[in-house]
């Protein structure tokens, strides 16, 4: 059988079921990898020798009735996580030679479930910026139109999980990170409460602000991995009930959305509406966050590039760039950012507390996937905040200088014929919560999360499939 337009769920299934073994499963899966590379450029390190082992391992173990919930399922990692013994460059040539030590607890909670870790994904230099390009890659294009931005810097990763190499892919989240790529891509993409899931060992960058969390092609999805990595987390799935208002805001006030996306949300929300849910239009009343996002990430990146040494002949302009604007800071501004991240949080417990919620859903980004080289999509309006490349992910801030759990979900097709994304947010601790609503809006919408992309290496172009 065919098994990669399955979602994880239905090939864990499948796998216990018989109807396909692990090494085929993941033969599969890396025949898919091959031939989307060309166009898509998703995988940034092959592991597929140790992935080939590990399935027949996987094969024996279910054969002997003792297995993990994972058994047998091909996964991906992004190239900034730690995996003992493998290279580690997080997307910079200035890091090519580093192989860490230890593994990731994450990871290893992953494969101590059986999950097979078949390739590392591609993500920018040092995983920062909102588009998947460096110098050590090159470019990772959208599987929707490899003319078009993937997202970042999880790019890699959604773009394998859209496109059938792998049902699971862990991203990184530290300013939209994760949901960005799963907005453009049409998947999904869960980031948790700060903390949620182990980070460690790790690089030691953005400690503060970025958490880990599964990309995959439906919430159960997303669920089922965020039990098993959610170690020791004490929050407790919620009831079903619909009595508790949802609180949604089209722009929160301040961001730019186009009309195509700003059509699709209202009509999420009045499916919600139509189907029992209780909705009320308000937002934390907060101006845009990305001037605090700004000067948090940037400090402290240079912060972390000073003391690091790295010989800067070998890092790229976008990178430098980044780092370079971090160094115009000084400590007494990053302390009034951390200072006005204690209002943010304030005020997104004031408004859940306002309406008795635990939730707000908003668009995850009010444009589709823009061109390759373009900093601002064209039909975005001329709002800016003095950080012009901030001004299209100004929705996802808030849930990182907070710490809430956020989660992106598909909500259609836009004008360009690209995805459209959702975004529920979650005050801290409510992931069960934010996750529950996520798969109800997901139902309501009635995405197919089955669709894959079929590459013509000859043609250069992909082709959607069921």
């Amino acid at each position: 059988m065919q098994a990669i337009s399955l979602t994880a769920i239905q090939q864990l299934k499948a796998l216990a079921s018989g109807k396909i073994s692990a090494v085929e499963l993941l033969e599969q899966t890396i025949a898919r990898a091959e031939e989307i590379a060309p166009i898509l450029n998703p995988i940034a390190l092959k592991l597929y020798g140790r992935a080939r082992q590990a399935a027949q391992e996987a094969d024996k173990k279910r054969a002997s009735g003792r297995f993990g919930k994972l058994c047998g399922l091909p996964i991906t990692i992004k190239d900034s996580q730690f995996l003992a013994g493998y290279p580690c460059a997080n997307g910079a040539l200035v890091l090519s030679d580093f192989v860490p030590t230890e593994t990731c607890r994450a990871i290893e909670l992953l494969e101590q479930e059986g999950a097979i870790i078949f390739a590392k994904t591609t993500c920018p230099e040092f995983s920062l910026t909102g588009v998947t390009h460096s110098q050590m890659y090159g470019l990772t294009s959208n599987p929707w139109n490899p003319q078009r931005t993937c997202g970042g810097s999880s790019g890699g990763a959604a773009v394998a999980v859209a496109s059938g190499v792998g049902a699971f892919s862990l991203g990184g989240d530290g300013g939209g990170s994760i949901r960005i790529p799963a907005g453009f891509c049409g998947i999904v993409g869960f980031k948790p409460s700060f903390g949620a899931i182990p980070r460690e060992p790790c690089f030691p960058s953005w400690q503060s602000l970025v958490c880990y969390g599964p990309m995959t092609r439906s919430v159960a999805d997303a669920r089922l991995f965020f039990d098993i990595m959610s170690e020791g987390f004490d929050g407790r799935p919620a009831g079903k009930t619909r009595r508790t208002p949802i609180i949604y805001s089209e722009d929160l006030g301040f961001a730019p959305v186009n009309s195509d996306v700003r059509e699709a949300f209202r009509n999420a929300v009045e499916l919600m509406r139509g189907d029992g849910f209780t909705l009320v239009d308000d937002n934390p009343g907060l101006p845009s966050s990305a001037v605090t996002w700004a000067v948090t990430a940037s400090y402290d990146a240079a912060e972390h590039a000073r003391g690091s040494a790295y010989n800067m002949d070998y890092v790229g302009e976008v990178a430098k760039g980044f780092l370079d604007f971090g160094e115009q800071f000084s400590e007494q501004d990053f302390a009034e950012a951390q200072a006005h991240r204690v209002v943010i949080r304030q005020r997104y417990s004031e408004l859940f507390a306002r309406h008795g919620s635990r939730i707000l859903i908003t668009p995850t980004l009010g444009c589709e996937a823009f061109p390759h080289g373009t900093i601002h999509p064209e039909k975005i309006d001329d709002t800016h905040i003095e950080l012009p490349w901030l001004d299209w992910a100004s929705f996802l801030y808030d849930a990182n200088l907070a710490g809430l759990p956020a989660c992106a979900i598909p909500m259609g097709i836009g004008d360009e014929g690209l995805p459209m994304s959702l975004q529920i947010i979650g005050d801290v601790g409510s992931d069960y919560e934010v996750l529950r609503i996520a798969e109800a809006i997901e139902k309501l919408i009635g995405w197919d999360n089955s669709i894959v992309f079929t590459a013509s290496a000859a043609a250069g172009t992909l082709e959607q499939t069921a």
